[in-house]
């Protein structure tokens, strides 16, 4: 399948884009849970919506795994012997139209599980197996001089809410709003982000 040509995306078509790519794409396994990668996705964003969290918590959390869709955004695979950086390849696209708390979000959501193991001694055994499995591809536990150097980046806060609703969207039983639901709010975001509309 050929790569498309990002160039072509804008303000006005962003939008679409990634709903196109929720509806086609959405169905697929995400990565041994019990849930399909639409599904993981729009737990968090309907959970963080839920609870009364900020637009940008809840479309960080709608986007956060967004470059696992490999056609969309470049080659991702996990296997027993790396992981490609998903989370980048989404922060990437999603870069130009919206703000660094959201692009953060995304790519730092795996960033976050490995300072949350580090920092906070009963998060790893909230941790599914699929997520554990993914820790170690990623390399464990944060080092003491990379948790400082984590702690650092201003949006920190928002990428560990995002990293909690990432953990809690994994349930099989849970109905959630379309991607289209949340189109308005990912619009606005983009609208205040390219065009300085209120």
């Amino acid at each position: 399948m050929t790569m498309p040509d990002f160039s072509t995306l804008t303000p006005d078509n962003i939008v679409a884009f990634l709903e196109d790519i929720f509806e086609r794409r959405g169905g697929e396994e995400y990565l041994g849970e019990p849930v399909t990668m639409a599904e993981h996705m729009l737990q968090g964003a309907a959970m963080a919506e839920q609870n009364g969290m900020t637009d940008e918590i809840i479309v960080g959390a709608l986007l956060h795994d967004v470059g696992h869709f490999t056609s969309e955004f470049g080659t991702f695979s996990m296997d027993d012997t790396e992981d490609r950086h998903h989370e980048e390849a989404g922060a990437e696209v999603l870069a130009a139209f919206f703000p660094s708390v959201i692009t953060d979000c995304v790519r730092y959501h795996v960033a976050a599980k490995r300072y949350l193991c580090a920092t906070k001694p009963d998060y790893f055994d909230r941790l599914s197996e699929a997520s554990v499995h993914s820790l170690n591809l990623q390399g464990g536990p944060m080092s003491a001089d990379e948790v400082t150097a984590f702690e650092k980046n201003p949006n920190l806060k928002q990428i560990v809410q995002v990293r909690y609703l990432d953990d809690a969207g994994k349930r099989a039983d849970m109905k959630t709003p379309p991607f289209a639901h949340f189109a308005p709010m990912v619009q606005r975001i983009v609208d205040r982000h390219c065009r300085g509309t209120p």
